[in-house]
């Protein structure tokens, strides 16, 4: 059986702008142009990903249960409390004293928290988990 881990839970830095320049041309696979040598405006990271500052937060993930979807150990998962979860969705819950990050899946008479590493079991939630989703993924920060 796989070795369980918490997550580390960072609250995000909004009172100062994080304006990074933005190349409106968007970015070629081929060769560039040589009108893309010009950048134009600017994108503010935090209200890109930060749409509700006072419930949001940023988790790191620890292990591999999500490797199949491309979600490694060290990556930044944007976390938004505000959004109620909903079937499929990607959310960090909490199950009987440990965090984890799973796909929702709501059945009308279950909730399942589906891996994407075949080395994990599903799990079922029944009335007597301590159970809570404590927000849904909206964005996941990687390192090149």
């Amino acid at each position: 059986m796989a070795k369980k881990r918490n997550m580390a839970f960072l609250k995000p830095e909004i009172s100062v702008p994080l304006e990074i320049p933005l190349a409106e041309s968007g970015v070629h696979a081929g060769f560039p142009s040589p009108a893309d040598d010009f950048l134009e405006g600017s994108l503010d990271l935090n209200r890109l990903v930060i749409r509700h500052p006072e419930a949001t937060f940023f988790a790191r993930v620890e292990g591999d249960s999500m490797k199949d979807e491309g979600i490694v150990e060290g990556d930044i998962l944007v976390v938004d409390k505000s959004i109620e979860p909903y079937d499929g969705c990607l959310a960090v819950a909490f199950v009987d004293g440990e965090f984890t990050l799973k796909r929702v899946r709501m059945d009308p008479d279950k909730i399942l928290l589906v891996p994407a590493n075949p080395k994990y079991k599903i799990i079922e939630i029944f009335p007597d988990n301590e159970f809570a989703v404590w927000g849904v993924v909206n964005y996941i920060v990687k390192k090149a």
